[in-house]
């Protein structure tokens, strides 16, 4: 079943309000709030590389505030310990049986801050849990639940005591993105309410996490052309074939991308996909993929420049109006 444009519409309006609604807590940056909530719907998850105080705690709960959800904040340090990300098993003296005690993890939106700031072992502890959307402990998996969603950031000035994320986690990540500092007229607007603590705090629900789901679910039926498929293999073979990049996208990164394309389209209001779409979406989706050769990083070249170069050379195909 293909979604119709009636539905399109629908999803359309009903996207805008959640942006309106996170927007009250995190003022000026309805782009990003695009993006992240993009990535929800895909479903997937986001990774923020920003400087302190830009509001990214702000935006977790903002988020789960709109859509009446849970959220938790994990602050990821060198002594973090797996078991404090995902839960424990404790034996209970009276009923002599071992009881699950869920950890963080276990909410809508979770937000995992500085997260290369903890070792490698406890940053694993994500990985399952990003990929199926579960928690195993004991040889026992416990379901995070529906809609679920990690926002995870790094700080890119102060590197001291931090440990690289590995490839195969940042492949987890659907986007990569910023917040950055607002504009002048929105630190304005920020100054004005200094006297609110949180801002999420005055958000009114607008949807419940059925009705996510189930635009998560419509989503997933938008229609994409078999030209459009062509066009994001060619890009996927060519970052892979070009000199400056040691590993290219992979399959999952493909994956990802389209599945995010699909919502992209329908937050515009079609049913269906065109070239644009791709090219809106592929470098938030993409850049972080690339691992690039260090001898052409160190003679200047960038994954940004790759993919830019790659999207010059690679022709799109012609949109075309799709029938509903």
């Amino acid at each position: 079943m293909t979604m119709t444009a009636e539905q399109a519409r629908w999803f359309a309006d009903t996207f805008d309000k959640l942006v309106t609604g996170v927007g009250r807590a995190v003022i000026g940056k309805n782009d990003i709030v695009r993006l992240v909530l993009t990535a929800m719907l895909a479903p997937g998850h986001v990774l923020l590389e920003d400087a302190p105080g830009t509001g990214k705690t702000s935006l977790a709960r903002a988020i789960a505030a709109t859509v009446k959800g849970t959220s938790s904040r994990i602050q990821f340090t060198p002594d973090l310990l797996p078991s404090d990300v995902t839960g424990v098993t404790i034996y209970d003296q009276n009923t002599q049986g071992f009881d699950f005690h869920a950890g963080p993890v276990f909410a809508n939106i979770v937000l995992a801050d500085e997260i290369n700031r903890a070792s490698p072992k406890t940053q694993s502890a994500l990985l399952e849990v990003m990929e199926e959307g579960r928690v195993t402990v004991d040889g026992t998996s416990h379901e995070v639940g529906r809609p679920f969603l990690v926002i995870a950031t790094q700080n890119p000035i102060e590197q001291a005591g931090t440990y690289r994320l590995p490839e195969a986690q940042l492949d987890r990540f659907l986007m990569k993105t910023s917040l950055g500092y607002p504009d002048h007229a929105s630190t304005v607007q920020i100054l004005q309410g200094s006297a609110i603590r949180d801002r999420s705090e005055q958000i009114t629900p607008m949807i419940s996490l059925q009705a996510v789901e189930d635009m998560s679910a419509l989503a997933a039926t938008v229609h994409v052309d078999a030209a459009v498929l062509e066009y994001v293999s060619r890009l996927m073979e060519e970052t892979r074939l070009a000199p400056e990049v040691r590993v290219g996208v992979s399959i999952r990164g493909a994956l990802a991308l389209m599945r995010a394309v699909k919502v992209w389209a329908a937050i515009d209001g079609r049913h269906y996909v065109i070239p644009d779409d791709v090219k809106d979406l592929v470098r938030s989706v993409w850049l972080h993929r690339f691992v690039m050769d260090a001898e052409a990083e160190f003679n200047g070249a960038s994954a940004a420049s790759v993919l830019d170069r790659i999207l010059g050379e690679v022709a799109p195909p012609q949109a075309r109006q799709q029938s509903a």
